[in-house]
Formats: C-alpha cells, sequence, structure tokens
C-alpha cells in the first residue's frame, strides 16, 4: 500500500534535517509560549483592572495583534521595521512576533478568566485589609490564571503550529528544513507526511502535558472537575 516511500530516503535524508529543523522549532516555540503567558496575563489583569488610559492601551495591543494575520505581522518586523532603523536578525524577529500575537490571545483569555470571577471576593480582600494591587495579585490573578489555562493551553497548540511561519522571514525551522529538501529532491508527499507526523507528536506531547496541568491546578468544584 505504501511501496512508494522508500524507507532510506526518509530515515537517511529527511529525518536528520527535520531533527534539525525540530531543534530551531523548538528554540521558537518555548521562549515564545513562556513569554506569551506572561504578557497575556499582565495585559488582562491591565484590561481589567487598569485605569483608563492602560485599558484602552491593552484592548489596542490586543485588537491589533488578534486583527492582523501573523505572516503579515512578521513579515513587518522582519521587512518593515529595517525601514525605521530597527533590525531583527530572523529568529529574533520570529520569536517577537509570536509572543505579541500569542500574548494578544492569552490576554483574551485572562480577561474572560477575571471576569468569571465574583467581585465579591475584591471586596472581601479589601475588608481583610489587602490593598486593590495586593487583592489581584494574591487572590484574583491566581485563581483567574488557573481558570485561563485550558484555553491559553489551546493557545500554545496553536503556537507550535504558528512557527511554521517563521521560514517566510528566513528562520529554518521543520517547515523550512522540509522545503528545502522538497526543492531539492523534488518528493513532497514523503518530506511533508514526515514533517507532518513531527508536528503531530508535538501536539499530541504538549496536549498530554497541559492535561496534567490542568488536572493539576483544578480548582474544586469549577467546570465539572470529576469527583
Amino acid at each position: 500500500m505504501f511501496s512508494w516511500i522508500d524507507p532510506a530516503f526518509i530515515f537517511e535524508r529527511v529525518v536528520p534535517a527535520l531533527n534539525h529543523g525540530l531543534l530551531m522549532s523548538l528554540a521558537l516555540i518555548v521562549p515564545s509560549a513562556s513569554i506569551g503567558f506572561v504578557l497575556g496575563v499582565c495585559t488582562g489583569v491591565a484590561r481589567v483592572f487598569g485605569p483608563r488610559w492602560l485599558r484602552a492601551l491593552g484592548n489596542g495591543f490586543t485588537a491589533t495583534f488578534r486583527g492582523v494575520p501573523l505572516v503579515v505581522q512578521l513579515m513587518i518586523i522582519y521587512f518593515g521595521l529595517p525601514n525605521l532603523g530597527i533590525y531583527f536578525e530572523p529568529y529574533s524577529a520570529s520569536v517577537l512576533g509570536f509572543i505579541l500575537c500569542t500574548g494578544a490571545y492569552q490576554s483574551e483569555y485572562v480577561r474572560g478568566a477575571l471576569l468569571s470571577i465574583k467581585q465579591g471576593q475584591l471586596k472581601a480582600a479589601y475588608a481583610l485589609g489587602f490593598t486593590r494591587m495586593q487583592a489581584i495579585l494574591w487572590i484574583i490573578a491566581p485563581q483567574a490564571a488557573r481558570r485561563a489555562l485550558p484555553g491559553c493551553g489551546n493557545e500554545i497548540i496553536y503556537l507550535i503550529k504558528y512557527s511554521s511561519l517563521a521560514y517566510v522571514i528566513s528562520c529554518i525551522e521543520l517547515t523550512g528544513e522540509a522545503k528545502i529538501i522538497v526543492s531539492r529532491t523534488f518528493r513532497p508527499t514523503e518530506v511533508y507526511l514526515a514533517a507532518g507526523v513531527y508536528y503531530l507528536t508535538m501536539v499530541s506531547a504538549a496536549t498530554w502535558l497541559l492535561n496534567k496541568l490542568e488536572a493539576h491546578f483544578a480548582i474544586p468544584g469549577f467546570c465539572g472537575e470529576k469527583k
């Protein structure tokens, strides 16, 4: 059934190149996901509890980076900003673009989680002597982060797939390596099937890890927790 697949070609030519690309993909995904999550939490908190000017700034940031396609953002950062005297290497431009994009989406999940927490908790914290900042940092934000985890985890899954766009600005990751092999061998079916297996493996591993994190940080009695 799969007689057209050449195992020697896959394991001798494709796998070594994709392994190299996988390292670059991970180098893009890990910092982008972690910093993007922090940016999303900070922006989400600012959009809910910040002063009017900060809420407007956060809403503008979120609307901009959710509204403009990621590939366009990457091209603006890498090809457009040099006209203003701002230069980035392909890797730095890719990570910056991913952080800004995923941070904007994460902030929306965090904002929704913050709004789901009853405001009576904030008033109770004031009654116990907490300042507004202390109440947000120690009572509201930790709950919101846990409630937002499923949505934020889903965004990390998307980020794994977003990373395939880095090749358009010359950051050669997994998809970039696959395209190079195809251009040299003219065997796209085998190469892209192998690349698909790599992405499926990364997404499956991330899904398993995120499910573990959700179970660990689950809030008792929230979102239909299993008895």
